[in-house]
């Protein structure tokens, strides 16, 4: 059985060798459909076990494959996660830490890939961890793919949330942006941001301290993302009544006192207005 078996679906021709050209990492329900073997399924297993058995897939999950690079060994091979999850969820929006990355502003490199979707177990595979949360209340039915955008990974398009949602819903779970540091140095990285949508996303959620949180990023950036005073002033209309803590698990800190938020002390001078 060659790499160039041709098979026929209602619309193409489609060589075993082209699908895995268009598809880095795939599912066997994929296989099955596009290939459209004889045998259908069980004759996509036998296929897809031919290459196994020569090195050119590796399986990394229950009907989940990656197809390896001419050249490389299968033993040494890691598939991109960000594509592993995707094939777990076709239409999951990555979000959080994964958000920043896929966005290209993330300051580092986090060994966990986060994703909305329908919820699941996390999936430990090749030193990643791939978490699947469910779609934030703010943010499911219809609603679901507001405030995302598409990006292109090795050929295949992804789901992400957008630079607003990102910071949002990162202020919201700092624990899965990697701490405020690595969410604020990531966010100052993004070209621009979508003060309409930004204020939608915050209304949506309706949380006084996002609101707060936001404000006070936005207070520091201010020039940077040119964001118009009044614009600052409706977000400081819907801080806090009390002061709050943003990290509500930590005490100490300071005050950024236009925001009713104590700052953690790795804020450092981070609370101080833009070009002041």
């Amino acid at each position: 059985m060659g790499d160039n078996t041709p098979c026929m679906d209602d619309k193409r021709q489609v060589s075993t060798e082209n699908f895995f050209a268009e598809h880095p990492v795939f599912s066997l329900a994929e296989a099955t459909r596009a290939l459209n073997p004889p045998r259908g399924r069980a004759g996509a297993v036998e296929r897809l076990k031919h290459h196994l058995a020569t090195g050119r897939l590796k399986r990394v999950g229950r009907e989940v494959y990656a197809v390896v690079p001419r050249g490389r060994r299968v033993d040494v091979f890691l598939p991109d996660p960000f594509l592993v999850a995707r094939v777990i969820r076709p239409n999951g929006v990555f979000c959080h830490h994964s958000a920043l990355e896929l966005l290209g502003v993330a300051h580092s490199v986090w060994n966990q890939v986060t994703l909305f979707g329908a919820p699941r177990r996390a999936l430990e595979t090749t030193g990643w961890r791939i978490q699947c949360l469910g779609h934030p209340s703010a943010f499911r039915g219809e609603s679901a793919f507001l405030g995302t955008r598409q990006v292109e990974r090795q050929g295949v398009l992804l789901r992400v949330t957008g630079p607003e949602r990102t910071l949002v819903e990162g202020f919201s779970r700092l624990d899965r942006c990697g701490g405020l540091e690595e969410l604020t140095v990531s966010a100052d990285g993004f070209p621009v941001l979508d003060l309409d949508l930004l204020e939608s996303v915050l209304k949506r959620y309706a949380i006084a301290g996002l609101w707060a949180a936001t404000g006070w990023f936005l207070e520091r950036r201010q020039a940077l993302f040119h964001v118009p005073e009044d614009f600052l002033a409706r977000l400081e209309a819907r801080r806090p009544r009390a002061p709050q803590y943003l990290l509500r698990s930590r005490r100490g800190g300071r005050l950024a006192a236009r925001w009713n938020l104590i700052l953690p002390p790795e804020a450092g001078g981070a609370g101080e207005p833009d070009g002041r």
